[in-house]
C-alpha cells in the first residue's frame, strides 16, 4: 500500500515538472521614472493578492517571490501606481522593467481666513451701530470695491442715510461671517466659505439679537436656521 502511494506521488511530481508549472516565481527588476533619472527611497512592491509588501532599493531595483495569478502593484509617493499580473509560465523567474509617471497635481486657489476668538467677535457684535459714512475721493474701484460702490451710490444723489444703512448691513454680515468661520472650525456647523453669503441673507439675523445674545444662543439659533436652509436647498448639500 505504501509503495502504491509513493508511486502515485512520484508520477504526479514528474507530470507537474513536465508541464513546467512553477508554484513560486522569483520576480525581480527595476522601477524607472518616465521623464528623468530618479531615486526611489520610498518604493513599495505590494502583492495585492496576498496583501503583503516589501520595500525596493533606493536605485529602484526590487526582488520578491510571487505565485502565478498574483497581482503586483508598484507604489511610489508622488507617482501613479503600476500593476502587473503574474502569468502561468515554465520559467520560475521574471526580470522586468517598470516605468512610473509622476502625478501632475493642479490646485485651485485657496483663500485663508484668520479665525478670530469668540471674545473678539463678541466685542465687535456689541460695537455694531449706525454711523454716517465719510466722503472718499479718488477711490480705486479694484482695491476698495465696496467703498467705491458706496460713493457711486452717494454721487447719484442718494441720501447718506441709505449709504450708512448699506455700510451698516455690510458690518453685520462681516460679523456673522466671522461667527460662521469660528463655528465651522469648531465643527458646530458644516458650511463651505462660498455658501456663507447666501446663508447669511437667508438668516436675516436681528441686529439686537446679534449684539446681545450669548454664544450658546447664537449657536442654537444658527444651527436651527441651517437645518431649515438645508431642507429648502438640499441640492446645495449633496
Amino acid at each position: 500500500m505504501k509503495k502504491t502511494v509513493l508511486s502515485i506521488g512520484l508520477a504526479f511530481g514528474s507530470w507537474s515538472f513536465a508541464q513546467g508549472q512553477c508554484e513560486e516565481i522569483y520576480l525581480k527588476g527595476s522601477v524607472k521614472d518616465t521623464a528623468m533619472a530618479q531615486s526611489f527611497y520610498n518604493l513599495m512592491v505590494i502583492n495585492i493578492t496576498t496583501q503583503q509588501g516589501v520595500f525596493g532599493r533606493p536605485n529602484g531595483d526590487f526582488s520578491v517571490y510571487v505565485r502565478p495569478g498574483d497581482r503586483i502593484a508598484f507604489s511610489v509617493k508622488g507617482y501613479g501606481k503600476k500593476f502587473i499580473d503574474i502569468p502561468q509560465q515554465n520559467k520560475c523567474s521574471i526580470d522586468t522593467l517598470v516605468y512610473l509617471s509622476p502625478n501632475i497635481q493642479k490646485f485651485e486657489e485657496v483663500q485663508i481666513y484668520p479665525i478670530k476668538s469668540l471674545e473678539k467677535i463678541k466685542a465687535e457684535r456689541e460695537e455694531l451701530s449706525m454711523r454716517e459714512t465719510r466722503t472718499v475721493t479718488g477711490v480705486n474701484a479694484l482695491s476698495s470695491p465696496i467703498t467705491f460702490l458706496y460713493e457711486r451710490f452717494s454721487q447719484k444723489a442718494k441720501s447718506k442715510r441709505q449709504v450708512a444703512e448699506m455700510e451698516h448691513q455690510d458690518n453685520i454680515n462681516n460679523v456673522v461671517k466671522e461667527l460662521l468661520r469660528v463655528f465651522v472650525s469648531y465643527d458646530v456647523v458644516y458650511l463651505e466659505e462660498e455658501q456663507f453669503m447666501a446663508f447669511i441673507n437667508f438668516l436675516n439675523i436681528d441686529e439686537h439679537f446679534l449684539r446681545t445674545a450669548s454664544d450658546y444662543d447664537l449657536i442654537v439659533y444658527i444651527q436651527d436656521k441651517l437645518e431649515h436652509y438645508k431642507y429648502l436647498h438640499p441640492d446645495l448639500f449633496k
